[in-house]
């Protein structure tokens, strides 16, 4: 299994038999080196977006169509894209699994918000979401972004995730703090990956505080576009 971050919560995860770009924002995203979208995108299977925020589904469209490959998120959401964009959709909901070749993903809950730009403000995008992402004998959990939620027992008890991805940067979702808390109260992983930070200066720039806060876990600090093997 293969993690590569791509700035914010840009992500591309090669697990089985597939190349998974989860929120894949290039165009835009401040931290995404576009000279380098060939080798990000190379050999990609599908998309995974958690919500319809511009820093999630930026110019998904077009990277879908170009990648001819399927995008897989909340019904409502696929939908759309499906009618006005032509894209291949999976749309399905929380609590839903579907089968990506070798791979089980499963939409969970997350305690966010989800819309995209309209011609009289934000429109209504489907609900905000998470994954459990099951292959190779392990389960990666991908919180979207998200806050502290008590749901995070009950997907420990269901999935058991060993991997935490974890939005961390504070002010738009949970804080290194409050993720240190979720995934020390309530998951019991053996490595946490952050995300959602670095980005801007509002959000938090290192990982710090929570490598700290998790003594015994494996936390990593990444790089853009620096593979981690896990």
């Amino acid at each position: 299994m293969r993690y590569t971050w791509l700035g914010h919560s840009a992500v591309r995860l090669e697990i089985e038999d597939q190349v998974l770009l989860i929120d894949p924002w290039e165009e835009g995203n401040p931290l995404f080196p576009m000279d380098r979208r060939e080798e990000a995108n190379a050999g990609a299977t599908a998309i995974l977006i958690t919500h319809g925020h511009f820093d999630h589904t930026g110019h998904v469209p077009a990277l879908a169509k170009e990648l001819g490959v399927p995008v897989y998120g909340i019904y409502d959401l696929m939908a759309w894209w499906e009618e006005a964009d032509g894209l291949e959709v999976v749309g399905f909901n929380k609590g839903g699994t579907v089968q990506i070749g070798n791979v089980a993903v499963t939409m969970v809950n997350a305690a966010h918000s989800s819309s995209m730009p309209g011609d009289g403000g934000p429109v209504y995008a489907g609900g905000e979401a998470g994954y459990m992402i099951a292959g190779e004998g392990r389960a990666v959990y991908v919180s979207g972004d998200t806050d502290v939620m008590a749901d995070m027992g009950v997907l420990q008890a269901l999935h058991q995730p060993e991997i935490g991805i974890l939005s961390a940067g504070g002010h738009f979702t949970m804080d290194m703090c409050r993720a240190a808390y979720a995934a020390s109260a309530l998951f019991k992983f053996q490595t946490v990956i952050p995300y959602h930070y670095k980005t801007f200066p509002l959000l938090a720039q290192t990982a710090d505080e929570l490598k700290a806060a998790l003594p015994g876990v494996t936390v990593h600090d990444p790089e853009v576009m620096e593979p981690i093997d896990l």
